[in-house]
């Protein structure tokens, strides 16, 4: 019987028409194609933790984590939207950036999505329940009050944005192969073979999601927040941004915890951030578990298997 990796150790992220799936050592990407066939990758991968033991120290893993997922997301994300980008023209723009950073261009391009990114999430979910807070606390003298009202803000913000991206198609798509990748390390991390007809017997939720640690991020804030009692509103909002590495510290200790554990409180913790799973997945076609599949399997078994589905396939994959 071959031997498993310990509960914990593989996570994912969907991406376009397919799933990014990350091991210890190394994370695949595998997409269907336009012409149905399955691509897959594998990158070989060494985390800063490996590198520096501070890093796997408890709450500082966890900004460290979450910003390695971020990389990694966003660059699995680029690399799958690109079978599906063929029809986009070059713009002059396009020439210029590539004439002026020339082989690093793509990394300038990623640091710029990433960064982009960062800064809207944090204006959105961050800064924008902030700013309605300070105008409802004019008439609330309790900071702890507006701290809760403002968690609430938030809260309601993180769902209407979600509710208001799964009714696009393309992320319609996104979702259901997330619940494929659910799915499929659910059906891995029970002892189950990894078939088709078992993957989709399992459940699409899954308490390491993305999805339970950004509602967890949202629940801590409302408790560290309620420490800022600065006077000027500069100060608050400076604050808030400050702390934004403290709340995922603590989150993703509280993820990691509910994912190796069935202790009852956990678990009753644990449910509001599945219950949001209901929104972020959705039941996945066999062809999407298919993917996913192969996908965990490039992490189990490494490049002589990536090799081997490629090349089943008649495609030649650049190194």
């Amino acid at each position: 019987m071959e031997e498993r990796l310990p509960k914990g150790t593989l996570g994912g992220q969907a991406v376009i028409e397919g799933v990014m799936m990350k091991g210890p050592d190394s994370y695949s990407v595998a997409v269907r194609k336009p012409d149905k066939k399955i691509e897959v990758k594998l990158h070989k991968y060494e985390s800063f933790g490996d590198r520096h033991k501070f890093a796997k120290l408890p709450f500082i893993r966890g900004v460290v984590s979450f910003v390695e997922s971020l990389v990694v997301g966003t660059k699995t994300l680029s690399y799958s939207s690109s079978f599906y980008d063929e029809d986009e023209v070059e713009t002059k723009a396009d020439r210029l950036f590539k004439d002026i950073f020339k082989e690093k261009a793509e990394s300038v391009i990623l640091g710029f999505t990433i960064l982009l990114s960062v800064i809207i999430a944090v204006a959105l979910f961050m800064l924008l329940p902030a700013a309605i807070a300070e105008i409802i606390g004019k008439w609330i003298s309790s900071h702890v009050l507006v701290a809760v009202i403002e968690g609430i803000i938030r809260l309601l913000i993180f769902l209407i944005y979600v509710v208001l991206i799964s009714q696009m198609e393309d992320i319609k798509r996104v979702f259901m192969y997330h619940g494929a990748e659910h799915k499929t390390i659910n059906c891995y991390e029970s002892g189950d073979d990894l078939t088709p007809e078992n993957v989709a017997k399992h459940s699409r939720y899954h308490k390491r999601c993305g999805t339970s640690f950004l509602f967890i991020v949202m629940i801590v804030s409302i408790f560290v927040f309620m420490f800022i009692t600065a006077k000027q509103m500069w100060l608050r909002f400076l604050l808030r941004l400050v702390l934004i590495p403290v709340v995922a510290g603590i989150s993703y200790e509280f993820i990691r915890l509910a994912g190796r554990s069935e202790n009852p409180v956990v678990n009753a913790l644990s449910k509001p951030g599945l219950w949001v799973q209901k929104l972020t997945t959705k039941e996945p076609e066999e062809e999407m578990i298919q993917v996913a599949i192969i996908s965990v399997e490039a992490v189990l078994y490494g490049k002589p298997y990536v090799d081997a589905v490629n090349e089943a396939q008649g495609i030649h994959v650049e190194k």
